[in-house]
């Protein structure tokens, strides 16, 4: 058998050759702006001059600062195909997290939206290697006057002034993009993807049991570019031909919903928080395109999948993965046999985080070791992965030995249970788990049950110190707008769906769960707040 190297550059020249009649659509401050595919690539050889024009080290770190747009895209696959390394900036990370990662890759050059350089003009001086600045006018806000004595470039200019390149990169275990962990706990960690890993990852959201993309999908990514590789979308849109529909910096429930009518959305993929504001603006019409929403970042309530599948006729469709994971490691997809059931057993099994994608292993072991827990469904332990989009370490990271067993697997930190078909349920992050007179209550459930109340929009559950029980929970609650319920009817409801001993001891009443850089529910600042 041949051996051609698995690179970025194919993925690319696949859709330069074959769909250049296919393209990208960017929703701006003035508009939608569309580019076919034949125009982005031409666009995306001359970016890879511009890198060589300033003068960029061969495998040089290429920062973003971005929203989702087209140019964005010009850079996914400029810097892995002449040889330099993606760094895509988490714009939602503190302003002490964005001068470690951008110092601990060691950026050389960073290009932000114009609607962003505000937010990153502060920090420029802390940054030690940047040496160029460039701007990518996406129509809005204002230049700062202070930009740490960097020269700002036109992105255009540079564009138009450069002769496009030859694409070649032939070890395809290559570094092509590095992105950064959240940083819930001490700085953030970087994972590299190689192009092996990339181009492995893509083929795995082209099958029929992960996403499933082909030619025919227009794809509505609003899981961020910066946000592990926008779930590998970006990649598989183009590597498919699929059109593609960028959100640029509009995120709102309106806007979202406008674009999946308007732009005929087959798949839109985003953090449940997304599609709980999206939901009812798409009451009464017409989403009939709509085949697929890929869910994941957090778990998905029960609920709201139901309510999606009750209105739009598609349930969400929840995955699980992680930055370490490139990121899709499992989706919830039903078995043929599991498709007859009746729908209230569907939504159980479409609840939990499905089986892992070829491509991924994934064990749940006895905390602490290796030892499988038995695969019936109840047995639960800590989640451990392995596969050829997984890393295999940190980027230059002490704490790497932590996060990985003697034998090669990457420790998630999430608790699940497995059956006997491999399919997951996730009861808990391990830090998130409440354990209560020598008994654990997953906080998780608990949500799960809370957001299923038709006056409540959202949930999070934590623990708190108890002197006779060691911890127990403490609920907080985001009423519906108008909504009126008291903590005890709260009590009450959650009394019919979980034992006794598992019911929260307070309510407390909130305007809105905090959330990570990535959408997440933040229990840390919950912590910090009800339980210092």
């Amino acid at each position: 058998m041949q051996d051609v190297p698995l690179t970025i550059t194919h993925l690319f020249e696949r859709a330069e050759r074959d769909f250049g009649r296919k393209g990208v659509t960017t929703a701006t401050a003035d508009g939608r702006e569309h580019v076919s595919y034949a125009q982005w690539a031409a666009r995306t050889r001359r970016l890879g001059g511009v890198l060589d024009t300033l003068g960029i080290s061969g495998d040089g770190r290429v920062a973003t600062f971005g929203w989702n747009t087209a140019r964005h895209l010009e850079l996914y696959f400029a810097a892995p195909c002449t040889g330099r390394v993606l760094h895509t900036l988490n714009i939602r990370l503190f302003p002490e997290q964005l001068t470690y990662i951008v110092n601990h890759a060691e950026d050389e050059v960073i290009f932000v939206d114009r609607s962003l350089l505000a937010l990153l003009a502060p920090l420029l001086k802390t940054f030690e290697g940047v040496k160029h600045l460039v701007l990518m006018d996406d129509g809005k806000g204002d230049i700062p006057d202070d930009l740490a004595g960097h020269e700002l470039l036109p992105y255009e200019e540079l564009l138009a002034a450069a002769s496009p390149v030859e694409f070649r990169v032939d070890d395809e275990h290559r570094a092509a993009s590095m992105c950064y962990t959240s940083g819930t706990t001490g700085h953030p960690k970087g994972v590299v993807y190689s192009h092996r890993s990339t181009f492995l990852h893509t083929m795995a959201a082209m099958t029929a049991d992960s996403f499933g993309i082909s030619e025919a999908d227009r794809i509505l990514p609003v899981v961020p570019m910066f946000h592990a590789n926008a779930w590998g979308l970006a990649h598989a849109g183009v590597a498919a031909g699929s059109d593609l529909v960028m959100p640029g910096p509009d995120l709102s429930g309106p806007a979202i919903a406008d674009l999946i009518v308007e732009e005929r959305i087959t798949v839109a993929a985003g953090v449940p928080t997304i599609w709980m504001q999206t939901l009812p603006l798409l009451q009464g019409r017409d989403t009939s395109a709509l085949r697929a929403i890929p869910c994941g970042g957090s778990a998905v309530p029960k609920s709201l999948s139901e309510a999606y599948r009750e209105q739009l006729g598609v349930s969400i469709q929840q995955a699980w993965g992680m930055t370490e994971t490139s990121p899709v490691a499992s989706t919830a997809r039903l078995d043929a046999d599991q498709l007859l059931l009746p729908q209230a057993e569907q939504a159980e099994l479409r609840a939990g985080v499905g089986r892992a994608i070829l491509g991924i292993e994934c064990r749940v072991v006895e905390p602490g070791g290796t030892t499988p827990v038995p695969r019936d469904g109840t047995s639960s332990g800590e989640l451990q992965c392995r596969g050829n989009w997984v890393a295999a370490t940190y980027y230059n990271d002490p704490r790497a030995g932590e996060s990985f067993t003697e034998d090669g697997w990457l420790r998630t930190g999430d608790v699940a249970t497995i059956d006997e078909r491999g399919r997951m349920r996730l009861v808990d992050r391990t830090k998130d788990l409440i354990k209560s007179g020598g008994e654990w209550i997953s906080s998780v459930e608990l949500e799960n049950e809370l957001m299923a109340h038709p006056k409540i929009r959202e949930a999070a559950v934590i623990g708190i110190t108890d002197e006779k029980w060691g911890e127990r929970p403490l609920a907080c609650v985001v009423l519906e707008g108008g909504a009126e319920l008291s903590a005890q009817e709260i009590i009450d409801f959650l009394g019919t769906k979980v034992a006794k001993w598992q019911l929260p001891d307070r309510v407390e009443f909130i305007e809105e769960v905090p959330k990570t850089s990535v959408g997440k529910f933040s229990k840390k600042t919950l912590r910090e707040r009800f339980a210092p």
